[in-house]
């Protein structure tokens, strides 16, 4: 039996507002036959990496042929692109802000496409509303069979955020803070890939660099690995590299925000 279309949907607009309301009531009216599922709504406003971090948190854990929204768009109405990002897994729609890429990139794109065709958006498109104008429009003509090209151009120089993808230059891997959690865990956009490739085990002490100083902590599988209110790094369930506080507040303890940057290497001796 062939699957009902699946269309998800994150902003930073607030279950509150009208907003999500309206994207869904676009994509029932062009698709009535799919599945709308909300990931988050409660996105900090203008919060792209936040967003981002959620969506790949989220993503890997629905169907494949899934077609993800995401709104978190302060450059709405400028000349930032409006894209569809095709995976091996799965379909993104948004702004071509980097809200989209940090999941993408797990998934292995395929192609990008700028949404540029008048017949998939709404009639009147406004400044300040494409999630409900532009993004919608397009989900649900895709879960409806219109093909990804028939959208607008192919396009390669799309954004990559420096969130996306960190770096690693001599045995130091250099990222940056993506996400605070409720426990104040500290989450990074470093994976555990990155530490293979300086061969950064469980166990090893690793020095942290953090606004001009530097922290030496132990790489563990548990918070619970270390005594109550010392700090450590683990690879959260998410895949990412976090710093955080056994029973404590890593991002008071470290003092720092989302966007601030991470070095990260194994402690010489």
């Amino acid at each position: 039996m062939k699957r009902k279309p699946l269309i998800t949907l994150l902003s930073d607009f607030g279950l509150k507002d009208p907003y999500v309301a309206e994207m869904k009531a676009v994509i029932s009216s062009i698709c009535p036959n799919a599945t709308i599922v909300d990931i988050s709504h409660e996105v900090s406003k203008y919060d792209i990496r936040m967003g981002a971090y959620i969506l790949a948190r989220a993503v890997p854990y629905f169907p494949k042929r899934t077609i993800h929204v995401a709104v978190v768009d302060p450059d709405v109405g400028t000349e930032r692109r409006s894209i569809i990002i095709t995976t091996e897994h799965c379909t993104y729609i948004g702004p071509d802000n980097g809200l989209l890429m940090l999941s993408a990139q797990k998934e292995r794109i395929s192609n990008v496409h700028e949404i540029t065709n008048p017949k998939y958006t709404l009639k009147k498109v406004s400044n300040t509303f494409h999630g409900r104008d532009v993004f919608s429009p397009a989900a649900a003509y895709l879960a409806q069979g219109i093909l990804v090209s028939d959208f607008g151009p192919e396009i390669s120089d799309f954004c990559v955020p420096s969130f996306a993808q960190p770096s690693i230059l001599e045995q130091v891997i250099k990222g940056e803070v993506i996400y605070i959690d409720g426990f104040g865990n500290v989450v990074t956009n470093i994976t555990a890939e990155h530490l293979k490739l300086i061969d950064a085990k469980e166990g090893k002490r690793l020095s942290v660099a953090l606004k001009n100083k530097n922290v030496a902590v132990k790489l563990c599988s548990t918070y619970g690995e270390v005594p109550a209110n010392t700090p450590l790094v683990a690879v959260g369930s998410g895949g990412f590299l976090e710093l955080a506080v056994n029973q404590g507040d890593a991002s008071k303890f470290f003092k720092v925000k989302t966007g601030d940057r991470i070095g990260l290497e194994i402690q010489k001796k």
